[in-house]
């Protein structure tokens, strides 16, 4: 099972569109100075994902089920839910 969401945290752009992950984020992932993330945006979805040098066969298989997701989107092949229903599913995720 996936493991769940622990608490979703807000950040903000700065003016050079540059973002701040949440300390408790970056101490449970261990993203210090130089971590390498990959970046992959969709319409007004942005994902990042602390990678090592090399993408595993995990992350392809992630970032295509995102792909498949998407494709569901533009297609119509996917339902409405309250903001609570989502966030509900998002921690269970």
């Amino acid at each position: 099972m996936a493991k769940q969401v622990e608490e979703v945290q807000f950040t903000k752009a700065s003016s050079k569109g540059q973002v701040v992950i949440p300390r408790a984020i970056r101490k449970r992932l261990g993203i210090r100075e130089g971590s390498l993330l990959a970046v992959a945006a969709e319409r007004d979805l942005i994902i990042l994902k602390k990678v090592d040098s090399k993408i595993s066969d995990e992350d392809l298989r992630t970032m295509k089920r995102v792909e498949e997701a998407w494709k569901d989107i533009e297609e119509g092949r996917y339902g409405l839910m309250s903001k609570e229903a989502f966030f509900k599913e998002l921690k269970d995720w």
